[in-house]
């Protein structure tokens, strides 16, 4: 069939033609938005789930629809090796400059870009990656002890102010939060819950893998109580049939229920793979109906596809004694799996892996569901190890 007509888009964040099954979570996420606009009690959201589920694309969905609701919003990625100072500096100040502009806001804003001026000046000293212009001069006292934690309180209260004023909410959307140091991530909490108690319209959606929950309570106690952590997991059998068959029925394609039934099957209803395999069906089939032998032919091409891409990126990653510890626990299967099963496979004690493990987790590939679990956080990686590192070689 035409590659140009291919409707489906497997890609990193890339919105899919159909976003199926995710309506009442963004439903609930846009009433938190709206009760905090009034200014009622709201609870902040993060979105956990493992790669490739699609908390990027939902993500990006709720700030399309915060912002045709005029609410404010920054998007952020939190990429490894990056503070989080660096990251929120630059997008507060486009916020504050944004509610400059309305008459009704401007003196807050203003005094929100003179607090954003002291955060900055003496928080560059010990986050030296912070890089942001500066439109108006620091007030002596507000933001500027050199506390992050107490720093960002002060911080947000004025951007909060500022937004009530406007007669709006602020809704900061961030990704990838699981790699924000613990005590950075302990400040945007406190600073959160600060703006909860003032019932200031600041809200937090946030995206992560699943040990975002731990990390979060961690970081604060209370997080269980000021944030909301619905999962994000592989679609219903009926989403992932509309998330297939709708966009096909949009191009006048269809698809039996053979072919259907097959993709679900392989791709166990999670948004990548559907978007993957629809994708690289639509290639292999000569015309309508989109039959059985269709998939099949299709899922050897999705197959090197992913692993070259999806899975590959992944592995490239990590050193030569984690791919060993990942190729253990391909071993035993799709997990979760206990240390010391991974160990006995490997031959070696859990204490000598506690380091690799950790790294491993550090680095968003492994995540632990319960004490002295483990489990990939990259849905089907257990079959691409064992692709890639073939027999028993690896041992």
């Amino acid at each position: 069939m035409n590659p140009i007509r291919n409707p489906f888009a497997p890609g990193a964040g890339t919105p899919p033609p159909e976003l199926a099954g995710r309506d009442a979570l963004r439903e609930s996420l846009h009433v938190a938005l709206e009760r905090a606009r009034l200014g009622r009690p709201a609870k902040s959201a993060m979105l956990v789930g493992l790669r490739g589920v699609g908390k990027t694309v939902l993500l990006d969905r709720v700030r399309d629809d915060a912002e045709a609701a005029g609410i404010h919003s920054v998007r952020i990625e939190a990429p490894e090796g990056r503070s989080l100072p660096a990251l929120l500096a630059p997008q507060l100040r486009q916020a504050l400059l944004r509610l400059s502009q309305m008459e009704a806001a401007k003196a807050y804003a203003i005094r929100g870009l003179r607090a954003l001026a002291g955060f900055v000046g003496k928080l560059k000293l010990t986050y030296n990656d912070i890089e942001v212009g500066l439109d108006y001069d620091a007030e002596p006292g507000l933001a500027d002890n050199g506390d992050l934690e107490h720093d960002l309180q002060a911080l947000m209260e004025q951007v909060g102010l500022a937004a009530k004023a406007a007669g709006t909410a602020l809704a900061l959307f961030i990704d990838e939060l699981q790699y924000v140091e613990e005590d950075q991530l302990a400040a945007l909490i406190t600073s959160l819950h600060r703006t909860e108690q003032r019932q200031l319209p600041v809200v937090l959606v946030g995206a992560g893998l699943p040990q975002l929950r731990g990390r979060m309570g961690n970081a604060k106690s209370y997080a269980e109580r000021l944030f909301s952590f619905p999962e994000i997991g592989p679609l219903t059998a009926d989403a992932a049939r509309l998330a297939i068959s709708k966009p096909l029925n949009d191009e006048g394609v269809r698809i039996t229920d053979e072919a259907l039934a097959e993709i679900l099957r392989v791709t166990q209803g999670y948004a990548y793979f559907l978007q993957a395999w629809g994708s690289h069906t639509w290639l292999a089939a000569a015309g309508s109906p989109i039959g059985l032998a269709d998939v099949q032919s299709a899922s050897t091409t999705a197959v090197a596809a992913l692993d070259e891409s999806f899975f590959r990126v992944r592995f490239d990653r990590c050193t030569p004694k984690e791919k060993k510890y990942l190729r253990a626990m391909a071993e035993l299967g799709e997990g979760p799996h206990r240390s010391g099963d991974i160990a006995a496979c490997m031959n070696a004690k859990v204490s000598s892996l506690a380091p690799t493990r950790s790294s491993l987790i550090a680095k968003g590939m492994v995540w632990s569901p319960n004490h002295g679990d483990t489990a990939f956080t990259v849905p089907m990686f257990d079959a691409f190890m064992k692709r890639i590192m073939p027999g028993d070689d690896w041992r």
